[in-house]
């Protein structure tokens, strides 16, 4: 289970205004270099995004499904990857004194990853949480997130 808690030195309704719009979606999604809104009204139940990973000289294009949402706490996505699958990442934004705590759930549910799953692959999920919390937490309290992906 790749569970990973980041504590957000802003409000929660400040994490949340961040995870609500989705031109900022690669501003703290590690690995994203763009995203913008192809369904819906993001983050209504689904809406979609697509989103756009560059890896040297090659793009690949996603799409995230927002499949249920509880504004402003919970924001739950399956985040489809071509080839390598469909995942699902909860973020819950959580009130903690004047700030806010974000946990962040995924698990993988088909094609390669659901395939390749196990505790050794919840070891690379954990470093990317921490990378995308940290860029979260920089978006969310004024810091500048630099170079995307």
């Amino acid at each position: 289970m790749a569970v990973r808690i980041r504590l957000v030195h802003a409000a929660p309704h400040d994490v949340w205004a961040v995870l609500a719009d989705a031109s900022r979606y690669a501003d703290w999604v590690v690995g994203t270099s763009e995203s913008h809104a192809v369904e819906g009204v993001w983050p209504e139940l689904g809406s979609a995004l697509e989103y756009d990973v560059r890896l040297g000289p090659w793009t690949l294009s996603g799409t995230t499904v927002v499949r249920r949402v509880e504004a402003p706490r919970e924001l739950e996505l399956e985040v489809h990857s071509g080839p390598l699958g469909t995942v699902r990442v909860a973020v819950e934004v959580r009130p903690w004194g004047r700030e806010a705590l974000v946990i962040v759930d995924e698990h993988p549910l088909r094609g390669v990853a659901g395939a390749l799953h196990n505790a050794a692959f919840d070891v690379l999920i954990q470093l990317r949480h921490r990378d995308m919390l940290r860029r979260l937490a920089n978006v969310v309290e004024g810091g500048r997130v630099g170079a995307r992906g």
